[in-house]
């Protein structure tokens, strides 16, 4: 049994938001040791903690060593491969050694919160509205844990009930078919919906809502619909329980993304009643005035601006020192370590400047061309330095790539702290700083600002592709010559820009194509980039058609969602993860000592592996499957 003190012992979901925006005292919770769970029930605030001790069940999405998804797609590569994550790029994960296991801790989490629906009615003197939405949130934190499961493993054990500590092993509980599982995460989440409310105030951001439940529901059944779970035969035709039972589906359903399209159709009309919208502030605060291109400003800062409208959930747990931003900013010993780097794939996906992919504008891009050195001038002054060599590829692209990608010649937005700053002594940050702006011209050449041996020759703590993640990464953080807490802001979980490009998914899979290209073009046009018919009617024999829509939807959301924990689950739901998670990363070559050696694609040979079609769900721990002799693993392990 879970006792109140392990359970308490356990961090609290909820933390401040960046320090001077609003006040909280989640942290400041210090819950008694208790020896029985009835205790946690005894007054509202000993029931108000244990709620909070629910949430903390959810997995971190942005703790690099140990989060499932977030650096373990194409889309990065890191100077950290010796950290836990780089076991599922690399294929090194099994069911005797799952490394990361969201199996029993989500089941825990589970547990937890049946013990509260339970016991929270007997708490005295809590207000009625109080209780409701306790309950409510509770209830959609069982709809959200299943969700988590099924995504990871498919069909899962449905936990309708607080389980037993005297259940007797031949009693445990089998798999359930996928698509009951589906329906039962839905119902929950209905459920939870109609007791939330729509927005909550800021002391209480990343608590559950009403839109947030309905978003979710939306994105389960966007899950359901996809190839990976709709009719896959080719995959999971044996796939049965130990009674028989069919497991996944294994005829394709049409209907299936209807009812996708239906829950995005509520989910925004839900969260644009409360007020949620695309982030369009082109003001420019928090102390640096870069990127000075509006347009970039705001794509560089709309995860990051503390309670704005596009983000619909948020996990508010701190960052700390060893996080995304430290670790991703221009090199300096022992305060930030230059080594998120950009893939050449996934550089390659952003978009050129008139909206269309590398491939398709050949105006403006060869294969022939792509990567000769080139000397930016006037017209490219947004983009790179003027005077700066740099290479092809890297001019003439899209906001988005300025906004979150560093390259040669490029700029990386950030101060240099007034005490000890890391950049004060760089000549290029002297250049493009003052008392409200800072940037460095970035340097990947050997001996430059960025490259590997800048300050010695380093075996970790080094771009690998020649690329840098500026993604997260605030602009007004003042990096110093020590060790120091970035600027602190809630980490996106869902947002406005997912609802729409996931209801312009299911409308093109529906053939509702029309609708489909107004909610890219929300999207596209809060990206700086045409419309998507603006741009492809410039291509002779290309015509918008199902087909093209889809690749063109999949493609806008690998940009838009690049480094947002999507990329892991979208090319698996698309069954696609082998033609991208099994190929090596490329990058250019960064032990040249002149720009036109560096300027030579390179293959990194970290190792890449994914098995097909077993790595395409995760394996149930080997030890549990052991536990219960009613539980079969998933295909492949």
């Amino acid at each position: 049994m879970i006792t109140a003190m392990k359970t308490f012992s356990k961090i609290v979901f909820l933390a401040c938001l960046c320090a001077g925006v609003v006040s909280c005292d989640f942290l400041d919770i210090v819950p008694d040791e208790k020896e029985k769970a009835e205790d946690a029930f005894e007054d509202v605030r000993a029931a108000e903690r244990y709620l909070y001790s629910c949430y903390s069940y959810l997995p971190n999405p942005r703790e690099g060593p140990t989060s499932l998804d977030f650096m373990t797609g194409d889309e990065v590569i890191t100077a950290f491969e010796h950290e836990t994550f780089a076991a599922f790029p690399k294929g090194n994960f099994t069911a005797s050694s799952p490394v990361i296991s969201y199996w029993n801790t989500l089941f825990q989490g589970l547990r937890q919160t049946y013990i509260f629906l339970n016991n929270v009615d007997k708490v005295p003197n809590l207000p009625a509205g109080t209780l409701a939405d306790y309950k409510a949130q509770a209830t959609f934190l069982i709809g959200y844990y299943h969700f988590l499961l099924s995504r990871c493993y498919g069909p899962i054990i449905i936990i309708d009930e607080e389980p037993s500590i005297l259940t007797v092993a031949s009693d445990y509980k089998a798999r359930t078919p996928y698509d009951q599982c589906v329906d039962f995460i839905c119902d929950k989440l209905d459920e939870a919906a109609a007791g939330l409310p729509a927005k909550r105030p800021a002391l209480y951001y990343g608590l559950a809502t009403s839109v947030v439940a309905k978003a979710l529901k939306a994105r389960m059944l966007l899950t359901a619909a996809s190839p990976l779970f709709n009719g896959n035969s080719e995959f999971y035709s044996d796939f049965k329980g130990k009674d028989g039972t069919q497991l996944m589906p294994l005829q394709y359903d049409p209907a299936k993304w209807q009812r996708a399209k239906e829950a995005f159709a509520e989910a925004i009309r839900v969260a644009e009643e409360a007020g949620h919208k695309l982030y369009m502030n082109d003001s420019f605060f928090n102390g640096n005035l870069e990127p000075a291109d509006p347009v970039q400003h705001r794509l560089r800062y709309n995860i990051m601006e503390p309670l704005n409208e596009e983000i619909i959930w948020a996990d508010s747990r701190g960052e700390g020192y060893y996080g995304l931003q430290n670790k991703s900013t221009p090199y300096s010993s022992s305060s930030a370590w230059n080594g998120v780097a950009p893939t050449l794939a996934m550089v390659k996906r952003f978009y050129t400047k008139n909206g269309l992919p590398l491939n398709e504008d050949k105006g403006l891009f060869s294969p022939s061309s792509m990567y000769d050195v080139v000397t930016v001038d006037e017209d490219h002054a947004s983009e790179a330095e003027v005077g700066a060599q740099t290479i092809r590829l890297n001019l003439d692209r899209e906001p988005r790539f300025y906004a979150w990608v560093a390259f040669q010649g490029g700029y990386y937005e950030i101060l240099s702290a007034a005490s000890n700053g890391a950049y004060a002594n760089d000549p290029s940050y002297k250049r493009h700083s003052g008392t409200d702006r800072g940037k460095l011209v970035c340097d990947f050449v050997l001996g430059g600002n960025c490259s590997r041996d800048y300050g010695g020759l380093r075996t970790n703590n080094y771009s690998p592709s020649g690329y840098l993640n500026k993604k997260g990464v605030n602009p007004g953080y003042a990096v110093a010559t020590f060790l120091k807490a970035p600027i602190d802001y809630p980490w996106p979980l869902m947002r406005v820009a997912e609802l729409y490009l996931g209801y312009a998914e299911a409308c093109v899979e529906t053939g509702d194509l029309a609708m489909a290209k107004t909610y890219l073009n929300k999207v596209r046009e809060r990206a700086g980039i045409p419309s998507v018919e603006e741009s492809w009617e410039t291509i002779a024999g290309k015509t918008l058609d199902q087909s093209l829509l889809r690749d063109i939807v999949r493609q806008e959301r690998q940009i838009e969602f690049y480094l947002e924990n999507h990329n892991f689950w979208d090319l698996r739901r698309w069954k696609m993860a082998e033609k991208y998670f099994s190929v090596k990363a490329e990058g250019f070559n960064i032990e040249a000592r002149d720009i036109n050696s560096f300027a030579t694609v390179s293959t990194i040979m970290f190792e890449r592996k994914f098995e097909s079609p077993t790595q395409y769900l995760l394996p149930i721990p080997l030890s549990d499957v052991n536990k219960n002799l009613n539980l079969v693993q998933n295909p492949g392990y």
